[in-house]
């Protein structure tokens, strides 16, 4: 089965030179294409100079999904195509082979590998790493939802790959999305009859040490998804009962690793939740409040 890689970049700096000597051994001669949003930095030189295809699209035309269909579009004699972020670090030289091999199964879709927090990641980071990737493989269908709610699409752009066939035949990604272009593929194959695996043994090291306002503005911009999207929490069911699964494990865990987090846990909780509830409402928002209130602000033209 022909395998691609795709990673869409801005300004890698200089991590950038460790992701490419990572990734490009564990690709085993799989195509790596590199599509660069105009980086005012050395990374689509340094892609080249290392081998990889490279695009360069203008900045502002840069989207999630819209990106993403566009690899879709160019690695056209591949059957898998695995997408990882550009601060994405593979484990070890196997973490690719693994992931694509879950389509052995005729059956699967979609499938995503577990993510490790890296070195410098706080106890927060770190959890919310193990909250979503265990260290148990499994895949899902549509008969789980009523088990799994929304968690069932969960799919992750930092470490997924898709089978290109089947994703284009229900439409490829949303083109245009704030985020989570991810989840919104998982749930198209999932009401297609395909089903989503999660690879434990495929993994790659990724996490984010956020700020409280970013804290905010990324669960704004969830807020402002499930309210353009609102037949995904429809067929899924709401995002707060996993939200407050999440709570639970969060304050069981810095209980036992980091008890002096936990009143800025509950503060971030307070965040999230008033950051979601207001992108639920963008829709009475004024444009200029709302592009200061994202994290993603690239969305709002």
């Amino acid at each position: 089965m022909k395998m691609a890689i795709c990673v869409p970049t801005l300004n890698a700096g200089s991590a950038w030179r460790d992701w490419l000597a990572s990734t490009l051994p564990a690709a085993c001669g799989a195509r790596v294409l590199v599509i660069d949003s105009s980086s005012d930095d050395a990374t689509a030189q340094r892609a080249r100079h290392a081998g990889c295809e490279v695009v360069v699209i203008e900045r502002q035309a840069f989207n999630h999904g819209a990106t993403r269909n566009l690899a879709l579009e160019r690695l056209d004699d591949c059957e898998v195509v695995v997408f990882l972020t550009q601060d994405a670090v593979v484990a070890d030289q196997g973490a690719l082979k693994r992931l694509a091999a879950a389509f052995a199964d005729p059956t699967i879709g979609a499938a995503y590998g577990r993510q490790l927090p890296h070195a410098d990641a706080t106890p927060l980071a770190a959890h919310a790493r193990l909250f979503n990737y265990p260290a148990r493989s499994r895949s899902v269908d549509k008969d789980d939802i009523p088990r799994l709610g929304i968690k069932t699409a969960f799919l992750s752009n930092s470490f997924a790959a898709y089978r290109r066939e089947a994703l284009l035949a229900v439409g490829g990604f949303a083109d245009d999305v704030i985020l989570a272009e991810d989840m919104l593929a998982g749930a198209r194959l999932l009401a297609a009859g395909w089903r989503l695996a999660y690879c434990a043994e495929a993994r790659v090291y990724h996490s984010h040490n956020y700020s409280l306002t970013e804290e905010f503005r990324r669960y704004f911009d969830i807020g402002v998804l499930h309210s353009r999207e609102a037949w995904l929490l429809a067929w899924l069911g709401r995002a707060e009962g996993e939200g407050g699964r999440f709570v639970r494990s969060e304050a069981g865990y810095l209980l036992r690793h980091a008890p002096w987090r936990l009143p800025e846990a509950a503060l971030r909780t307070l965040l999230k939740y008033a950051g979601y509830r207001l992108g639920k409402l963008e829709g009475r928002l004024p444009l200029s409040l709302k592009r200061w209130l994202c994290l993603h602000r690239h969305y709002w033209r």
